[in-house]
């Protein structure tokens, strides 16, 4: 097809309706690189817990939650109605092709070598498949934007986004309610797996907020899911300082603007991770496992520092399936907090 022809009118859905908060941010520098190719913002297809973090989203005109979308082929013709001219599929699943192709989208961009790929007009290798361990997700998720043609500069891969003032005023009221004073580190212990999360060693994370406490000199806060909610409450009981636990207290997007707020923010390898470091708060990203690929995930921000993975975890261990955690036990709180230190001391770079 031309470029005037696939460009001209072009209608453009990015479907990011699986994964979580961090698979999503990691769609958007090609989402940025899509709307410069095509010449008009996208409309995009997202969870309805992760779809707020793209309000304001320079590159996003429209945001469909998916929950919101009725089975079948009623969804289908939901979607169908838009009159989408391109769909670029970020996380693919069998639904997901079937929706789109029963939407009569013309161009379908998605992954290869999975049974329903024939559904897609243009298939993608995900390079992670073949083996490659080191480049980072954003630009795995480049390729998709990649096979319409565009081409990423270096500024589509910062990851925005956009603190507005509702969202810091959402947040100064949760500072109000749980006593938070101006100078406070967070500590984000948990990684959105409601099972594992109760397999994590609580009692060495808070050992790590006692002492990122008592070297920075703040309040430390606790943040989380509802869902994580028992989880994070017992690492504060476990406290010797006072803190403050706030699971599931906090929007999305009023957890962005608390996490601009803090003057550190110490996370697991999670979605929080990366709204921290996109909001350029200093972050301590924290890759226990060996099989955590920190070259893949590492958090994309103005001052970020990693905690490497060193446990000898036995082969076959992942998140999913680990049963103690023995490597975040294993972590020694001196090095994690001297990260810490060393980044909200630094001086931000202009």
């Amino acid at each position: 097809m031309p470029p005037r022809m696939m460009t001209e009118g072009a209608r453009v859905l990015a479907v990011c309706s699986g994964g979580g908060l961090g698979d999503l941010l990691a769609a958007t520098p090609a989402m940025c690189a899509l709307q410069r190719r095509f010449g008009t913002k996208l409309s995009v297809l997202a969870s309805a817990y992760a779809a707020p973090i793209l309000d304001g989203h320079p590159a996003v005109s429209e945001i469909i939650i998916a929950d919101s979308l009725p089975p079948g082929r009623a969804g289908a013709a939901a979607i169908a109605a838009r009159r989408f001219t391109h769909a670029v599929v970020f996380w693919s699943s069998a639904r997901v092709a079937a929706l789109i192709q029963r939407a009569r989208v013309p161009v379908r961009v998605g992954q290869s070598r999975r049974l329903y790929s024939w559904r897609y007009t243009k298939r993608v290798a995900v390079r992670t498949e073949a083996g490659d361990v080191t480049s980072h997700w954003t630009d795995v998720q480049m390729d998709y934007a990649r096979a319409l043609g565009a081409k990423p500069i270096s500024e589509d891969f910062r990851i925005i986004v956009d603190v507005r003032e509702r969202d810091a005023a959402e947040a100064q009221a949760v500072m109000q309610r749980y006593d938070i004073g101006p100078r406070f580190v967070v500590l984000h212990a948990a990684r959105g797996m409601s099972l594992q999360n109760r397999r994590l060693p609580r009692a060495s994370f808070a050992a790590i907020a006692d002492f990122l406490g008592e070297a920075l000199g703040a309040t430390v806060v606790l943040t989380g899911s509802a869902g994580e909610a028992e989880h994070v409450g017992g690492i504060g009981a476990l406290m010797r300082r006072p803190s403050a636990v706030i699971a599931g207290a906090t929007s999305i997007r009023g957890l962005a603007a608390l996490l601009a707020k803090a003057a550190v923010v110490v996370a697991l390898d999670s979605g929080p991770m990366h709204v921290a470091a996109a909001v350029g708060t200093p972050t301590v990203g924290i890759f226990a496992l060996r099989s955590d690929l920190p070259d893949r995930w590492r958090p994309l921000g103005p001052r970020v520092a990693l905690v490497l993975p060193s446990y000898p975890c036995p082969a076959g261990h992942r998140k999913e399936n680990c049963p103690d955690f023995a490597c975040y036990a294993a972590l020694s709180p001196s090095a994690v907090v001297a990260k810490a230190r060393q980044l909200a001391n630094a001086p931000v770079a202009l």
